[in-house]
C-alpha cells in the first residue's frame, strides 16, 4: 500500500496519469474547460508561496538575475519558438499556441528541479519571479503584433494575466502568515501536481483526436518542441562549457530557465483567450517538458 500510496504522489506519475486520462475520458474535458483559469489562480496562489521577497535585497543584484530570466526566457527561447513555428505553422491558432507558448513564463517545476538538480534555487526563484512580472507586461503588447481572428483588447489580455499572476502573487503574502504557513508548506507540493494534472488533462482531453490520427500537426508540434527544449538545452550546455560563462550550479538554474515553460499556463491561456485548437502545442510540450525533466534527473 505505501509504494501504491508512493507511486501516486509521484509527480511524474500524476501528470502522466492526466495525459492518459485525457485521451481516455476526453468527453469529460468540455464542461470543465471553463474552470482551468481558476485552478491555475489556485496553482499560483500556493505555488508562489516559495517566492521570499527577502531575497530581493540587495536589489541591484536582483535586477541583473530580473534580466538573466527574461534573456532567456523571453528572447533567445521566444526567438527560436517564433522562427520554427512560423515555418512549421505560418498562421492559424496552432501558430497562436506557439505565439502562448513562446512567451510565457518558465514552469514552477524549474524551483523543485533546481534543487533536485544541484542548481542555484536562489537564482532559480528570482528569475522565475522577475519572467511571471515581465509576462503581464509582454504579453499584452506581443499578441498585438501576430495575426489572430480573436476580438481580444489589449486590456482584455490584461486582466486575464493580472487574475492568474497578480492577484495570486500578492495574496500569497497571505498564505505566509504563521499560523497558515506550515499547512500550506505541507500541502504546497500536492495543490500543484494536481492542478497541472487537471489542466493538462482538460488540455488534452479537447484535442484527443488529434493525437489518435497523429496528425501533421501533433508531428510538427513533437518536433518543434523536441528543439525547443532538448535541442536548445544541449547546444546551451555545450557552448557554457566551451566558454564558461557562468558556474556549474547557475548553469543548471539557467538550462532550466531556457527549456521549461509553464505548461499549466500556456494550456489555460491557449484555451481561454484563443480556443481549443491553440491548446494542442501546450499539451504536447507538457509530455515533452515531462520526459526531459526525467531525462535531467537520470542524467
Amino acid at each position: 500500500m505505501y509504494l501504491v500510496q508512493k507511486i501516486i504522489r509521484n509527480r511524474n506519475t500524476i501528470l502522466v496519469m492526466a495525459v492518459v486520462a485525457g485521451m481516455l475520458f476526453g468527453n469529460l474535458a468540455e464542461p470543465l474547460e471553463p474552470y482551468t483559469i481558476w485552478v491555475l489562480a489556485l496553482v499560483m496562489l500556493v505555488s508562489t508561496t516559495g517566492i521570499s521577497f527577502k531575497s530581493l535585497v540587495p536589489f541591484s543584484n536582483t535586477l541583473k538575475i530580473f534580466g538573466a530570466g527574461i534573456l532567456f526566457n523571453y528572447v533567445v527561447f521566444s526567438a527560436m519558438a517564433i522562427l520554427l513555428a512560423w515555418l512549421l505553422f505560418p498562421v492559424g491558432p496552432y501558430f497562436m499556441g506557439f505565439v502562448v507558448i513562446a512567451f510565457s513564463p518558465p514552469g514552477i517545476a524549474v524551483i523543485p528541479f533546481s534543487q533536485i538538480l544541484h542548481g542555484n534555487s536562489n537564482y532559480t526563484i528570482l528569475a522565475t519571479l522577475g519572467s511571471y512580472i515581465a509576462a503581464v507586461l509582454i504579453l499584452p503588447w506581443v499578441f498585438d503584433l501576430f495575426p489572430t481572428e480573436s476580438s481580444l483588447q489589449r486590456t482584455d489580455i490584461l486582466i486575464f494575466l493580472t487574475k492568474i499572476i497578480v492577484v495570486p502573487l500578492i495574496l500569497s503574502r497571505l498564505l505566509l502568515i504563521k499560523p497558515i504557513k506550515p499547512y500550506v508548506e505541507k500541502s504546497r507540493g500536492r495543490i500543484t501536481d494536481w492542478g497541472f494534472a487537471f489542466i493538462i488533462f482538460v488540455a488534452v482531453g479537447l484535442n484527443r483526436h488529434v493525437f489518435y490520427e497523429f496528425s501533421d500537426v501533433l508531428f510538427k508540434s513533437i518536433l518543434l518542441l523536441f528543439a525547443l527544449t532538448f535541442v536548445l538545452g544541449y547546444i546551451y550546455d555545450k557552448l557554457n562549457r566551451k566558454f564558461h560563462w557562468v558556474d556549474a550550479k547557475t548553469e543548471v538554474s539557467q538550462n532550466l530557465l531556457l527549456t521549461i515553460k509553464s505548461s499549466g499556463f500556456t494550456a489555460t491561456t491557449s484555451l481561454a483567450l484563443f480556443g481549443k485548437e491553440a491548446a494542442i502545442p501546450s499539451a504536447v510540450m507538457a509530455i515533452m517538458v515531462l520526459v526531459y525533466l526525467i531525462y535531467l534527473s537520470l542524467k
